[in-house]
């Protein structure tokens, strides 16, 4: 264990945020390595010496592109094509919301656990296009009953879209995605089937995925969490089958063929369809130098494992805590614990949330459900959890 401990503590100085603090945010953002750090400024330089927009650098950029595409697919176990990339986790799911022919009538279902800005995107197509946005109550399946279950019961013959999060960014249930794609897709409608939109904001660089396996037909993701990329790159998966099924609705250079001429033709055959026009393509060195130093630590399995241990090891210290209550009743199922302080007062987590602070230990909090979030990654001590309900276990 000793041995195992200083080797983390070793990979840790390589990420410069870590020097002095306890840092718990993972899931609003992650800390980038120096290696990160230094590829988007090499990155730079290199652009600036040989000529911003030369042949040359042309070429280096499409290189990019396609190297951060597969090195995206390779960790997400998908064909390179099928990833499009984007600044964030919002534009790839307003990528596949706005992507959709909709049309009035039509019924777009979320869940009561997405994100507001997600929520936002679809209350606008309810008002321009007249389609239903209804929600299903997931929230009271944290503890008890059955999301899929949920989901099915929600399902209408007019059905088109159905948005959920593969880790619930408040409550952090981790919700059976492949099992809720075959519901929608199984589900009988006129314009079968029920696509499935996933937001995972917090399950890319927590889980180890394969989305050729998984189901969904469309998945957004970023690098700028859990992955300690640099925020501004992320991506959006079509499933194959889902390709045909949704059209582009920001376009520019990088969507589209062209003839000899230059005059557009069509769309690319893959998912780059869904990309726009320049980028910020020093971001690109950096997410690929980030995952890169993930993985030189542990494999994607065994970084969810050492989450997972020290998601359990912070819920069972908290669970002892007389003024707290754990939202989860069993084990954490990822890296996403959630907590409230029993006891009286306005704004008593955003109290909490603030002292810490100002011990250098930082957490966030939710307001639906009104509570505290911890996020624990693989980078985490246990003495930075042991801090941490110290510091709980005071507050007054």
């Amino acid at each position: 264990m000793t041995s195992s401990l200083n080797l983390l503590e070793q990979h840790r100085q390589q990420f410069p945020a870590l020097a002095n603090k306890m840092y718990f945010n993972y899931g609003g953002q992650g800390v980038m390595p120096q290696s990160a750090i230094a590829a988007i400024l090499n990155a730079h330089e290199h652009i600036q010496q040989v000529g911003p927009f030369s042949a040359a650098i042309n070429e280096w950029v499409t290189e990019e592109i396609v190297n951060m595409r597969e090195t995206i697919a390779t960790e997400l176990g998908a064909a390179s094509g099928t990833i499009a990339l984007t600044e964030d986790v919002s534009v790839g799911c307003n990528i596949a919301l706005w992507g959709i022919d909709w049309q009035t009538g039509d019924h777009l279902l979320l869940s009561d656990c997405e994100h507001p800005g997600i929520i936002a995107a679809a209350l606008e197509i309810q008002r321009r296009y007249g389609a239903e946005v209804t929600f299903c109550r997931l929230m009271e399946t944290l503890n008890t009953g059955d999301p899929v279950t949920t989901i099915t019961q929600n399902l209408r013959p007019t059905t088109r879209l159905v948005v959920v999060s593969h880790i619930l960014w408040n409550t952090g249930q981790v919700l059976p995605i492949a099992a809720i794609a075959r519901a929608c897709h199984d589900y009988p409608t006129p314009r079968k089937p029920v696509r499935l939109l996933v937001d995972a904001a917090q399950s890319v660089g927590v889980l180890p995925i394969n989305l050729s396996k998984l189901g969904a037909d469309f998945y957004a993701f970023t690098g700028h969490k859990w992955w300690g990329g640099p925020a501004g790159i992320g991506g959006l998966y079509v499933h194959p089958e889902a390709l045909s099924s949704l059209s582009p609705t920001f376009i520019g250079w990088r969507s589209v063929r062209k003839n000899s001429s230059g005059y557009p033709t069509g769309w690319m055959p893959d998912s780059s369809r869904f990309e726009i026009a320049t980028s910020d393509y020093p971001l690109l060195s950096g997410l690929q130098a980030a995952i890169a130093l993930q993985n030189e630590w542990g494999s994607a399995t065994e970084r969810f494992q050492r989450i997972r241990e020290l998601s359990l090891y912070l819920w069972q210290q908290l669970a002892n805590l007389p003024h707290i209550t754990c939202l989860r009743t069993a084990a954490p199922e990822a890296g996403l614990v959630s907590f409230k302080v029993d006891r009286e007062g306005n704004g008593i987590h955003s109290r909490l949330v603030q002292e810490l602070e100002q011990q250098s230990i930082f957490l966030r909090t939710i307001q639906d459900p009104d509570c505290v979030r911890a996020c624990i990654h693989y980078l985490t001590l246990e003495s930075e959890i042991d801090r941490l309900v110290e510091a709980i276990q005071k507050f007054e």
